[in-house]
């Protein structure tokens, strides 16, 4: 993976199909013991949100390449006081090897790239979450050996996880349909980036057919209706996406070996029902645990672990 050495991840789109591959394949390789890499390098969390898996997760992996990890809680820091983000950008990159941010505006994190010459990894904004589908991905090549072709489809919030679901599943050759309510479809900009990824070979499908999108995929995926700084919103929000629940009945009109995802966390009853998020073609919980071999696989790439 020296071609990913010193690289950033803001977006999906960042990467090529074969950079995809490669990092699933270490990612792999790297859950099973095959191959163990070492990296003596430090990496900052910089969350403006709230996180469990992805700073669990990012953090373990670290410190299993034998690296080591600092918290940089913007409440602790001169961010919550106000300091640009190019001078905060600036100073970091001297400390750091590695940078990993949890924002809410995408430009945010973007201005902070540009001033930063250490990789920076997108760990979720309001427009992307790439490294919860590099998770993802992993897990539906697990339980099927082979992407391309693959149907996956979203139920739910056109949020910052479909749209790198489009992006994810445009480089990897599969199939993706994203069903949500009128108004609240995906990034009309990324739907049509995922369009142009795919050369006509695979599908973007934007619906507001819950059920027609679910017919006879591989794959169900959804997140919960109100993501975070949308708090407000979920009371009104809960019967707008009541028929996009992914139940029992609507599991039943996909392919009969179709397997369950939830980038957590999860609303239980509301956006999936509890049977379908315990039951057998839940993959929720590998996927929970796939995301810190994916993100150890980015990390070893970006920084050139040995």
């Amino acid at each position: 993976m020296a071609a990913l050495i010193g690289r950033d991840l803001l977006s999906l789109a960042d990467l090529t199909t074969q950079e995809v591959q490669e990092l699933l394949t270490l990612a792999t390789q790297l859950k099973s013991k095959q191959v163990q890499l070492r990296c003596n390098k430090v990496l900052g969390l910089l969350f403006s949100k709230a996180s469990t898996r992805t700073r669990v997760s990012f953090t373990v992996a670290m410190y299993q390449l034998g690296g080591q990890v600092i918290d940089l809680n913007p409440n602790v820091t001169q961010v919550s006081r106000g300091e640009p983000i190019q001078d905060t950008a600036r100073v970091l990159d001297r400390y750091l090897d590695v940078l990993a941010i949890r924002t809410f505006a995408q430009q945010d994190l973007e201005t902070f790239a540009s001033y930063a010459k250490i990789p920076v990894i997108n760990a979720l904004t309001d427009l992307e979450h790439p490294c919860q589908v590099l998770a993802d991905l992993m897990t539906i090549q697990e339980s099927f050996g082979d992407l391309s072709g693959l149907t996956l489809t979203y139920v739910g919030d056109g949020n910052n996880v479909a749209n790198s679901l489009m992006l994810g599943c445009a480089l990897a050759g599969m199939n993706v349909r994203i069903a949500t309510p009128v108004g609240y479809e995906p990034n009309t900009e990324v739907v049509e980036q995922a369009r142009a990824i795919t050369n006509n070979k695979t599908s973007v499908t934007v619906t507001n057919d819950p059920e027609a999108a679910v017919k006879g995929v591989n794959v169900l995926y959804t997140d919960v209706w109100a993501s975070m700084g949308q708090e407000q919103e979920a009371d009104d929000r809960m019967p707008i996406f009541q028929p996009y629940q992914i139940n029992e009945n609507l599991l039943s009109i996909a392919d009969p070996n179709a397997i369950v995802l939830h980038c957590l966390p999860a609303h239980r009853d509301e956006e999936i029902t509890d049977a379908v998020m315990e039951g057998s073609q839940s993959r929720i919980w590998e996927q929970a645990e796939n995301r810190m071999h994916a993100q150890k696989a980015l990390l070893a790439s970006v920084l050139g672990a040995e």
